[in-house]
């Protein structure tokens, strides 16, 4: 059985605490599903550490649901969440429904994530009507970095601080099971968590998070283009694979690969046949 919104729900009930991880293949997220997280999110942060663009920005619709097949293929259990992309959404309600609905129907998501507050709350209440649960994201939206001037701690200041609040609540009265919050400082995020009734998920925003989410190539230190302060390196896997390729690399060179281990024989008449003809 996959997890759902209401379980999702009752952990911050409950107390207990919600961990998310983002994959973008088959493979990483039959690994992360395996491991028991419940929540998986195919986010646009694959232009960077997949696709090699520079933000989010740039990426398609179609990039989006190619990979979130991919992932929804891996994932058993847990719930996958594909991330709607930048100006798939904002133009109308109906548009955010019409390629919300793609993620659901073609690529077999089970719910969306959208950047925003109280500037998307409309979509977000007309998306939970219709069926599609949503995960909020408000912030530090990285869809918005140009207006934002950079990738800046959002609410630092009693304005900017006041304003997430809202944005916090409004998601919240929209419907949405959750929202993420990005680069908060903590004693924000801890104050929004209590506020309002939906699980927070945190990354940058502290401890004090209903759950925390990170991209999986920064826990896994396979992404080294840029490591944020707020991801933990568990693993330098970079160091892991360039090893590894280092190696085959000298052995194809010294005729060492491959072996007899490696290779498939055949019945030697057969060859003496051929060498006869």
């Amino acid at each position: 059985m996959r997890v759902t919104v209401n379980q999702i729900r009752e952990m911050k009930a409950k107390g207990e605490k919600i961990s998310c991880l983002t994959a973008y293949d088959y493979v990483t997220a039959k690994i992360v599903d395996e491991a028991g997280i419940p929540l998986i999110l195919v986010g646009d942060s694959l232009g960077m550490v997949v696709l090699g663009y520079e933000s989010t920005i740039p990426v398609t619709i179609g990039e989006m649901l190619h990979h979130t097949k991919a992932v929804t293929r891996g994932a058993k259990q847990a719930m996958v969440i594909g991330d709607m992309p930048f100006m798939t959404y904002h133009l109308s309600v109906e548009q955010a429904l019409s390629n919300a609905t793609r993620f659901i129907q073609e690529a077999g998501a089970q719910a969306v994530k959208l950047e925003g507050g109280v500037t998307v709350a409309e979509k977000i209440k007309r998306l939970v009507e219709c069926g599609i649960p949503v995960m909020g994201h408000i912030g530090l939206t990285p869809q918005s970095v140009h207006q934002f001037g950079g990738y800046k701690v959002q609410g630092r200041t009693p304005e900017a601080a006041t304003r997430l609040l809202e944005d916090a609540k409004a998601v919240d009265e929209a419907g949405a099971f959750s929202v993420v919050l990005e680069t908060v400082p903590a004693p924000l995020a801890a104050l929004i968590t209590e506020k309002i009734s939906i699980p927070t998920i945190g990354i940058g925003a502290g401890i004090g998070c209903d759950g925390q989410v990170q991209v999986i190539n920064d826990i896994l230190g396979s992404y080294t283009d840029f490591v944020p302060k707020h991801a933990k390196q568990y693993v330098k896997l970079t160091d892991i694979v360039r090893q590894a390729v280092d190696q085959f690399h000298s052995e194809v060179i010294a005729g060492t690969f491959p072996t007899e281990k490696q290779s498939f024989a055949m019945d030697e008449s057969i060859l003496v046949e051929l060498k006869a003809k």
